[in-house]
């Protein structure tokens, strides 16, 4: 018997893996085959494309009605698309290895033969057309990665070429794919292609007849549940699937990867250090601290399209840091960036996609701001640990004052204040590290306010970041602090105020709140 795991690494096969239920959504894309549509599945990195790909492929040739090409150009090299001659030569050998491993030998030799005769574009149109016509079955043509191509004027051409004979298919004459998926980070269909060499200002899409590929690939707490039963069952562990799928859906917002993540590491590194076989929420909770730890390619990535476009850093930094709101249409080429990456997701106004990705931004912005500020002579970690192994938070908070008081007369001031909530984050990091970890609630509204969740050991302090906008403003910020606190069943919280005035009040309180203690401090 195979033992089954949790995968995080290229396709996921039924078989070998526990996958999400896709059964909605795999249903969806095959009417769209069946139709005869060319489509486009745009997602983010490891957000199971290539999988939906296999299952498509599978499915396909179960039937014995198609022949099917799932192709993918991730192994092409540059050499492949020196010229025309080349890229039919290395098309035409990927359909050959298809048809191979297939037990197609027919077709393998039909392919082997036109490498040799196919030159131009033009022949590889005429090779397709009386390919179509020998196989006597339906053909579809799956592409991945066409990201690696899609900046090379010889791949447009050829999904030119693709084009105009779903333009034709309908002529006697004209035979091609009867389905043609391409899958990559990049909508094909936003490509352009230049006309003519001469004509530098004149663009056509080489995609235009393709259709808008709709489906939620986001994996909902109903589609995660049946594979952690099936674990469950597999492996004798005892779980409350629905509580823990939404849970996971909680912190992931369904990105593929990051639930198969979370998986992975409560199953392979927390469940062999407990003394029963069962998993709990709060082994979300800890599997969520261990990942955001990490590094990994998709946090790569994440970081890289950031350190990439300054713009987009800017865009996220008020996002997360300032807490604004941002009611951007999809339209706006930054946003779309955004969406295409994977970082941002369109629901009430426009925000960071799961809260895993907020916690690793929040670091790599944070330890930007480390570089650039010397905290150590203020928080060593040993001047804020209590007896009992609780954190003394008063302490912490009025040590961090002292800083940005000292720091106040700086010609760095502006800095500061534009980072102030990073400052502190940093401040705070190597306080609890190794011991616990922070969680960062941004609440976006008129307030703006962060809520930072701090771990320690067994016990959990909420410490609430907002700027000074009034005493109004004050008031229902502390009564939002104070119905947080009822929720997380505690009894103490602490605010820290960031005035932003030319005469601070340095001032630190407690004040009583419907029977809530909350220590108050200003900077």
């Amino acid at each position: 018997m195979i033992h089954k795991e949790f995968n995080i690494t290229g396709t996921c096969f039924p078989e070998l893996h526990y996958m999400a239920d896709i059964s909605q959504k795999f249903a969806q894309t095959m009417t769209m085959v069946q139709q005869g549509k060319y489509f486009v599945i745009n997602r983010p990195r490891q957000y199971g494309k290539t999988t939906m790909l296999e299952a498509i492929a599978r499915a396909l040739r179960e039937t014995q009605e198609w022949l099917v090409f799932n192709l993918s150009f991730e192994g092409l090299g540059s050499a492949s698309f020196q010229d025309e001659a080349a890229f039919c030569r290395a098309f035409l050998g990927l359909m050959k290895l298809q048809m191979t491993e297939s037990n197609e030998d027919t077709f393998a030799d039909f392919f082997n033969t036109a490498q040799k005769n196919t030159h131009t574009l033009s022949d590889l149109s005429q090779t397709i057309s009386t390919f179509v016509a020998k196989a006597e079955r339906k053909l579809a043509l799956l592409i991945d990665e066409v990201d690696k191509s899609s900046n090379n004027q010889l791949f447009l051409d050829f999904l030119s070429v693709l084009r105009n004979k779903y333009l034709r298919r309908h002529l006697k004459t004209e035979r091609t794919f009867d389905c043609v998926i391409l899958a990559g980070l990049h909508d094909v269909k936003s490509l352009k292609l230049r006309l003519r060499p001469d004509e530098e200002q004149k663009f056509n899409s080489p995609w235009n007849i393709a259709t808008d590929f709709t489906i939620d690939m986001n994996l909902q707490p109903n589609e995660i549940q049946p594979m952690l039963e099936e674990y469950a069952r597999d492996n004798q562990v005892s779980l409350e699937a629905a509580s823990i799928a939404e849970r996971l859906f909680y912190y992931t917002s369904g990105y593929p990867f990051l639930v198969s993540k979370l998986c992975k590491v409560i199953a392979e590194q927390l469940l062999p250090e407990k003394l029963t076989r069962s998993w709990e929420a709060i082994d979300v909770e800890l599997a969520v601290a261990k990942v955001v730890k990490e590094t990994n390619t998709n946090f790569e990535s994440l970081i890289k399209s950031l350190e990439n476009n300054a713009d987009l850093y800017e865009f996220v930094f008020k996002n997360l840091v300032e807490v604004e709101y941002q009611s951007y249409s999809i339209h706006e080429p930054l946003v779309a960036l955004g969406l295409m990456y994977g970082i941002l997701k369109n629901g009430q106004g426009i925000s960071i996609h799961n809260r895993i990705y907020e916690e690793v931004i929040y670091d790599y912005m944070t330890s930007k701001t480390r570089s650039q500020v010397n905290l150590s002579e203020y928080n060593l970690s040993k001047n804020f640990i209590l007896p009992d192994q609780r954190l003394n938070m008063e302490a912490v908070l009025l040590r961090f004052q002292a800083f940005m008081r000292e720091q106040d007369s700086l010609k760095d001031q502006n800095f500061l204040e534009r980072n102030a909530r990073l400052v502190f984050l940093a401040f705070i990091k190597p306080i609890i590290n190794g011991s616990g970890y922070d969680f960062k609630e941004p609440q976006i509204s008129e307030e703006r306010r962060l809520d930072v969740v701090i771990t320690y050991l067994q016990h959990k302090y909420i410490v609430e970041l907002k700027i000074w906008r009034g005493p109004e403003a004050h008031a229902d910020g502390l009564q939002q602090l104070v119905n947080y606190l009822d929720r997380q069943s505690l009894s103490t919280g602490y605010l820290l105020i960031f005035e932003q005035l030319k005469q601070k009040t340095w001032a630190s309180e407690w004040v009583e709140v419907d029977g809530k203690s909350v220590f108050v401090v200003r900077v």
